[in-house]
């Protein structure tokens, strides 16, 4: 056996006898003073030692002496390593000060430092003032003990000579006396002349402080270690220890909590202050914007020592969230560099630096690589000094941790022999170093956790702020490689799991460094057994290797199908009023289904992947300990219970780190795979500076615009370029007008002035501000006025005539709320005209210098259009640059140049009258319009040529605005559908539960999955191993003797046996509960996914135009994940800990029952504590998951209109936004791990109390009394208490936590659907509907029950066979009537019968599917162009080659060369405008219905494809009925009737001839300005 002589029974007698007090080598207890001597003494005292021994104890053996000689080796070693590193750390010191001191008295041109401005010198009185003062006075005091203390030992040392450990501790001595003088010389006279400028003490100085504090604990930690040991400490080093500790407390306490800018704590409410965080929120209204509230201050700034050490600043938001439901507002700010603002810039420089140009000449041609280890190098450089204090937490709390391994056998040992008076005083130094030791471990851990989770913060802010950025500056090849769900994946998915990561930070090093204690600790007790248990960690860490590398693979794979799956679902959510029109959701939804399924495939195979680490690494300490023993006997070291338990607590320590080991390796693969995306993302081109020189405003150019030689490709391919031969100016003040035929390239003109198209060659100049409205309207979700506005202040004058210009005035009139009217996300609650309108006042409101408009009068009506025109092109901008594409003739003769553009060239060029006749380009387009007006002049010639006189004259045009005004008056009620709230807002604020997470959430996610039948299986699983591995610990306790001396119950091969059967059994039932546990958190996940997604797919468009996708795409994506693989193991994880800590109590309670007595009051205040935590933390995660929604949605949106962002030169700005809105989900997020931790460390103090009670309790019984075995192996099991104690609540709070995104899901599950979508009793004629009839009677249709009606008792019969044309001024109800057709939205009164069948008796798929609709948005999805024209695969490709042909597109795609299956981009990007309308023209040719619904099927196309559209449509659909809602008047004059819609009625039906006959319809009027317009060309 190892002797340790402070407990061995032989040391204990009258050896004192014969030897004279003052010369025997040891003292009255028999410990040998522990002195620096000569190497002569040390080994007489260690033979008089052994001498002694071995006379009072014949027994003893040579091996035993050998053994207590070794013991003594590694006491002596620790303490002269320790000599040895506080040396070196001194001298290091000592030398960088001097340097320091040295360099600043040699520079010559140095600036007086004293001299401070008033503002700095007042900043300086304040607490870092104060703190300075303390540290230089405790420098200088302890400087002073280190000089006294050093010339002590050289003079008390004198006569010891020069041995080893001699010049050790002299040497430590003189550099702590040097180096210790030199910094206080340094703060008093260095420092101290800047300190007034300074807000913190510097970086290093802390961190030696810090690092000095590290190693004068250590330095307690081992002389008592050492003093245990029956060796004698010197008072001198006790004293040493003592100041130390004090001194480096303090420095520490100044230096790092306190030492801080003193403004940082202004705001900052104490304890005692908790009033002032009420009513925050309502407070804020009434102050300025530069006033401070209190959600401005950071609670954790400016906190007091004794605040942070113990988490109280978190007291005031606690008793806030105790007495209230939090809101958002009441949650406090952040520390500055928690911000985006404060980590962005030093990240973003970290990575510049780390990734200079390839080719290092800074040239043209190179470019930046990001790899992910230089992406992490950068992290880490930011994050430096989090990563620093928490490696600082780790090796205390790593240190700490083995303490009670460490003391085990000699508390055995204490116990033995407690009835030996001259114990008496051990017991009791025990009892405080197990306490001490807890309380440093309590403490390290917690603000180890805390700041782990300040650095996840920090790190994730850092990498969205930077992904965002980039998404702003993307390519147009790079925008197109990658999807919008992949890039909503790497900032919701992957930037997250890399600020999860930091919990891992220090995993890679913590590791080992616990392995190696480990053996340390063994191979005191064990000897070389240990290197068997060595042998058996790094074999079972080996065999995981093959099985890390496969998780690798699963989750990259995982990570690229999720990717393919949220691809889909963002496509489908943004087209889903497309999608329900045409009968299509349910095929999407099983392209979304398919995809999961290969996600589910990938998840499955990690899933169980991971349940094998699971159990390779919980079996891992058992095995290691099997083969330890096994080793013991093989080697014959004997197994004593002071031994075992020892080992058996040292593993249960390790089997903390061994046990997440499987989670860190999972997590260490999952963040490679995230940071390799980001940095992959990050490696995209961007848009290159210098593709269009712009000039500033006021130059002395001669041009605003101006285009040389200039040739361009989307594809970047000089074999096919876009835009070719490219040669035009304009001057400032010019129009120019752009017009072609589809396809021609007209938008791409625009995009090469915008820089947005790749330049092949040439040169593109600017000169001034641009202003830029798409084709297709990009609209913010935020308020009109938001919009309107785009980031500048408001004139009101200025914004009242941008809106009297954009005929915006009786719109805003409409809204219940006016221009502060919340807009739905893309504009869902607005018209196509409003939108383009809405558009139009931002670009007029920024007052650019040059203005391109891309289009934007299609969308809007006859009458609007020309307003817009009139006022704002040749009125507002009269002096502006202006360059517009429009498909209307009759917008060109206001043009000073026109550029007829065809197959990217520029065919002609020149003002109206002078390309009129020179070019055939330009008389096709002159042709096809007049060709567009015969029938006017038809239906003119009938009348006798009355029509054009009846142009109403300026007395009449009034009349004609006041006939249609009720008509806007009604916009609201036509536009905002799905407004189920009464304020009158579409888009409300996310709903989120209040209070507790229901009991039936838990229960509805244990028993999804085949009906719970696996979670008592589970838990069996979990029980069992808990009783196998308490039995199998009770055995070894029980049949291994205390001592050498003691026979042994059983024979050492029966004890191992029984304990290797024993351990068999715990592995088995860890196996079987990982696999379980796998198999039920899988099929959950699943049967979620699949309610969800179908929920989704079927809930009603009105749910869809309320709810942000964003939102939606959170559900999916973050929530899913969750589900996936996060929520059956936190559930595991509150089960499991929760049957270890009923084990620990009840192996406890074997040994003193009593300690329940303190046990249940302590674990009441444990739960009261949870409960009084738990408000708070609830709200704080569900404000989590609220704050999280509102990043992704602006990340898409902002993605969606990069190119107008781009073009109005607003990067910074939404750059801005995107930083608010980070640091808003930031703060809940931060304020949750500061009440988590407050948490912890309150119920970490009350479970040392248990465990302190426990020993006092042990070490005070009569002896005799317990078995000491048995009393060991429950302390053993009470080291683990409070660790565990902590895990149940913090496990149970984090599930709590968690669970929410179970809660949402199911929210999601129970939308309301829409009605069934067959219906079996109703079955339809094959050929229904024949006739195509549509009878419309007394229909009233409204939104929500509390709006008012839309259509209010319209009655019209829509003949079969025969075209219907409906016209109306926006908001008359057009809109409303088809999607009433199609039940979008069902009548409330009234009813809608085809060919004689009410279509509210059938299912919607069977309408649906038999109607065909060209909806005024064209819509494009990912795929070929076959799978666009034919989604449900049902078509040859002949048919759909037919199509092609109809509809003019035939020959560019034969142009193709994958023909068919030519690729389309996410939402058809890559195909433009007019072309998309052309494929949903493809469509309805294909599908061939008898009734056919055009919604401005024709807006985006020009004069001439018009007409051939037209002219197909009189072909193909011959005999089928037709509705038309066009704002062409030529497109509704072919009809065979005309319906005019006015306020929700019928004002005029009749046929076109007929109404016109009559002057004073509005029909005619209407009919009439048209005519008034088309005649100026």
């Amino acid at each position: 056996m190892v002797v340790r002589w402070s407990t061995s029974p032989g040391s204990w007698g009258k050896e004192g006898t014969g030897h004279p007090r003052g010369h025997d080598p040891f003292d009255r207890h028999g410990r040998v003073a522990v002195t620096t001597t000569d190497a002569k003494m040390r080994q007489r005292h260690r033979a008089c030692r052994l001498y002694k021994s071995s006379a009072i104890q014949p027994s003893l053996t040579s091996a035993t002496a050998m053994a207590a000689t070794l013991h003594w080796d590694w006491e002596e070693s620790l303490i002269f390593f320790l000599h040895d590193v506080s040396a070196a750390a001194h001298l290091i010191l000592a030398l960088v000060v001097a340097g320091r001191l040295l360099f600043r008295r040699l520079s010559a041109d140095r600036t007086k430092e004293g001299e401070v401005t008033g503002g700095d010198a007042s900043r300086g009185v304040g607490r870092f003032r104060y703190c300075y003062g303390v540290s230089v006075c405790t420098t200088w005091a302890l400087a002073a003990f280190e000089v006294l203390l050093a010339a002590y030992s050289w003079y008390a040392d004198s006569g010891a000579g020069w041995s080893r450990d001699a010049v050790a501790e002299r040497v430590d001595a003189a550099a702590r006396a040097v180096s210790w003088l030199l910094l206080a010389a340094y703060l008093q006279f260095d420092f101290g002349r800047r300190q007034r400028r300074q807000e913190r003490f510097p970086a290093p100085l802390r961190l030696w402080w810090a690092l000095f504090t590290l190693l004068s604990v250590v330095a307690v930690g081992v002389h008592a270690a050492t003093s245990l040991d029956g060796f004698l400490v010197p008072a001198r080093s006790w004293a040493l220890d003592a100041v130390s500790v004090t001194a480096a407390v303090v420095l520490l306490s100044a230096g790092y909590f306190l030492g801080r800018k003193e403004g940082e704590g202004r705001g900052h409410a104490s304890e005692e202050q908790e009033p002032l965080l009420n009513g925050a929120h309502e407070a804020a209204d009434d102050v300025d914007d530069n006033s401070s509230s209190a959600a401005d201050a950071s609670l954790f700034t400016g906190a007091g020592f004794l605040s942070v050490l113990t988490f109280s600043w978190m007291g005031p938001l606690l008793g806030v969230g105790h007495r209230k439901t939090l809101v958002l507002e009441d949650v406090p700010g952040l520390e500055p560099g928690d911000s985006v603002a404060g980590v962005l810039p030093p990240f973003k420089a970290n990575l510049e630096a780390l990734t200079r140009d390839v080719n290092g000449d800074g040239g043209r041609s190179s470019r930046k690589v990001v790899t992910a280890f230089k992406l992490t190098k950068a992290l880490l450089r930011t994050i430096w000094w989090n990563v620093a204090v928490t490696a600082f937490y780790t090796l205390v709390y790593c240190v700490a941790a083995y303490v009670g391994p460490y003391l085990i056998d000699s508390l055995v040992q204490y116990l033995y022999l407690s009835g030996d008076e001259r114990y008496a005083g051990k017991g009791q130094l025990l009892v405080l170093a197990f306490v001490v030791a807890k309380v440093l471990e309590c403490l390290s851990q917690r603000h180890l956790f805390f700041r782990l989770q300040q650095a996840g913060i920090r790190a994730r802010s850092a990498l969205v702020a930077v992904v965002y950025q980039k998404s702003l500056a993307l390519s147009s090849q790079s925008r197109r490689s990658r999807t919008s769900g992949e890039m909503i994946n790497i900032v919701s998915v992957d930037a997250d799991r890399v600020g999860i990561f930091s919990w891992y930070l220090h995993e890679v090093w913590q590791v080992p460094l616990q392995t190696g204690m480990a053996m340390f600790i063994l191979y005191s007790t064990l000897g070389l057994a240990s290197l068997a248990a060595l042998g058996a960690t790094v074999a079972i860490s080996l065999a995981t290797v093959p099985l890390g590398r496969m998780q690798e693979r699963f989750q990259e794979k995982l990570m690229d199908s999720k990717d393919a799956r949220m691809k889909a679902t963002s496509e489908s959510l943004y087209s889903m009023r497309i999608l329900k029109l045409q009968g299509w959701e349910m095929r999407f939804l099983s392209k979304v289904i398919e995809l999961r399924k290969t996600e589910a495939n990938w998840l499955k195979r990690y899933l169980y992947t991971s349940a094998t680490m699971t159990f390779v690494f919980w079996g891992t300490p058992t095995f290691v300990s099997v083969v330890t023993f096994g080793a013991c006997m093989l080697m014959g070291i004997p197994l004593e219970t002071g031994k075992l338990l020892s080992a058996l607590a040292t593993f249960r320590v390790l089997q903390e780190p061994i046990y997440e080991l499987p989670g860190t390796i999972a997590m260490v693969i999952k963040t490679k795979v995230s940071l390799d995306r980001i940095a992959s993302f990050l490696c995209l081109d961007e848009l290159p500076s210098d593709a269009v020189q712009r000039l500033p405003r006021g130059s002395s150019a001669d041009f605003a615009v101006s285009v040389s030689n200039g040739c361009f490709s989307w594809e970047a391919s000089p074999e096919v370029p876009t835009l070719k031969d490219l040669n035009f100016q304009a001057r400032p003040g010019m129009r120019v007008a752009v017009c072609g035929t589809v396809g021609s390239g007209k938008s791409s003109l625009l995009s090469c002035i915008l820089g947005e198209i790749p330049k092949l060659s040439g040169e593109v100049r600017t000169c001034g501000t641009t202003a830029y409205v798409s084709q297709s309207a990009w609209i913010q979700s935020g308020k009109i006025q938001e919009n309107i506005l785009f980031g500048k202040e408001m004139d009101r004058e200025k914004y009242d005539r941008v809106l009297e210009s954009c005929a915006l005035k009786k719109d805003l009139e409409i809204l219940p709320f006016g221009d502060q009217t919340v807009i739905g996300e893309r504009g869902i609650n607005l018209s196509g005209g409003q939108k383009q309108r809405i558009q139009i006042a931002r670009a007029l409101y920024q007052d650019a210098d040059i203005y391109l408009f891309d289009d934007p009068f299609s969308a809007v009506d006859a009458h609007t259009g020309s307003h817009l025109f009139k006022e704002c092109l040749l009125a507002d901008l009269a002096s502006k640059t202006v360059v517009y594409v429009t498909h209307q003739i009759e917008f060109l003769p206001a043009a000073d140049l026109i550029l007829v553009m065809k197959d990217g060239r520029v065919a002609q060029a020149g003002k109206y009258d002078e390309i009129l006749g020179s070019g055939e380009e330009f008389m096709e387009l002159v042709g096809a319009h007049k060709e567009s007006l015969t029938t006017l002049d038809v239906i003119d010639a009938m009348n006798g040529g009355n029509v054009s006189s009846s142009s109403p004259s300026g007395r009449e045009k009034p009349n004609l605005s006041r006939s249609l005004s009720l008509a806007e008056k009604n916009h609201e009620a036509n536009e905002d559908e799905g407004n189920g709230a009464r304020s009158g807002q579409l888009v409300q604020e996310e709903e989120r539960e209040k209070g507790r997470v229901g009991f039936w959430v838990y229960w509805k996610y244990l028993t999804l999955a085949y009906k719970g039948a696996l979670v008592p299986l589970v838990l069996l699983a979990q029980i069992l191993f808990q009783v196998i591995q308490i039995a199998s610990n009770y055995w070894m306790a029980w049949a291994a003797p205390v001592s050498e001396d003691v026979e042994p119950p059983v024979s050492m091969p029966t004890l191992l046996s029984v304990y290797v059967s024993l351990a068999l059994g715990s592995s088995l039932c860890i196996l079987v509960r990982s696999l379980l546990l796998a198999t039920a958190g899988y099929k959950t996940a699943t049967l979620l996914f699949n309610k969800m997604h179908f929920s989704i797919f079927r809930a009603p468009m009105s749910f869809f135009d309320s709810t942000p996708s964003g939102r939606i795409l959170n559900r999916a994506s973050t929530d899913q994940s969750e589900v996936d693989t996060n929520i059956a193991d936190q559930m595991g994880t509150v089960a499991f800990s929760i049957i270890q800590l009923v084990g620990i109590i009840v192996v406890m309670s074997q040994v003193a029952w009593q300690v329940f007595v303190v046990f249940i009051p302590v674990f009441a205040a444990c739960v009261w504590y949870q409960r009084y935590y738990i408000d708070t933390a609830r709200e704080l995660q569900r404000l989590v998951g609220v704050c999280y929604a509102p990043i992704i949605q602006h990340f898409a949106e902002s993605v969606a209109g990069s190119s107008t962002i781009r073009s109005f030169r607003k990067e910074n700005q939404f750059v801005s936004i995107n930083s608010r809105l980070t640091d808003a989900y930031s703060r809940p997020k931060f304020y949750n791990a500061g009440a988590r931790e407050w948490l912890c460390f309150r119920l970490d103090v009350l479970s040392s109390l248990v465990f302190a009670f426990s020993l006092i309790f042990l070490i005070n019984l009569p002896t005799g009394l317990i078995d000491p075995g048995i009393a060991g192996l429950a302390i053993t099991y009470g080291l683990s208490l409070n660790t565990l104690q902590a895990q149940v609540v913090w496990s149970m709070c984090t599930l709590e936590n968690k669970i929410i995104s179970v809660e949402i899901i199911l929210q999601y599950i129970s939308i309301p659907t829409e009605p069934p979508l067959v219906m079996s009793e109703n079955k339809l004629a094959h050929n229904w509907p024949s006739n195509g009839e549509i009878q419309l009677h007394n229909l009233h249709v409204k939104y929500a029950p509390q709006l008012p009606f839309v259509l209010k008792g319209l009655t019209v019969t829509f003949p079969g066979g025969m075209k219907t044309g409906i016209v109306g001024r926006t908001g008359s109800g057009k809109s409303t009537l088809i999607q009433s057709l199609f039940r979008i939205v069902d009548p409330t009164v009234g009813q809608i019968l085809i060919d004689g069948v009410d279509i509210c008796t059938i299912g919607l798929h069977d309408l649906r599917s038999r109607l065909s609709i060209i909806p005024q948005e064209p819509t494009m999805f990912d795929g070929t162009v076959r799978s666009n024209l034919d989604p449900l695969g049902e078509y040859s490709d002949d048919k759909i080659w037919e199509a092609l042909d109809c509809c003019q597109l035939g020959d560019e795609v034969r142009k193709q060369e994958l023909k068919l299956d030519s690729p389309v981009i996410e939402n058809g990007e890559n195909w433009s405008v007019g072309q998309r309308q052309l494929v949903c023209l493809g469509r309805v040719i294909l599908k061939r219905s008898n009734v056919l619904v055009l919604d401005e099927a024709t807006a985006s196309v020009d004069t001439a494809t018009d007409n051939l559209i037209q002219r197909t449509l009189r072909q193909q659909f011959k005999e089928t009925t037709v509705i038309t809602i066009a704002h062409r008047i030529s497109s509704v004059l072919d009809s065979d009737m005309v319906l005019l819609l006015d306020n929700g009625l019928a004002v005029e039906h009749d046929r076109p001839n007929k109404l016109l006959e009559d002057k004073s319809s509005l029909f005619s009027k209407l009919v009439a300005e048209y005519t008034m317009r088309a005649a100026h060309t």
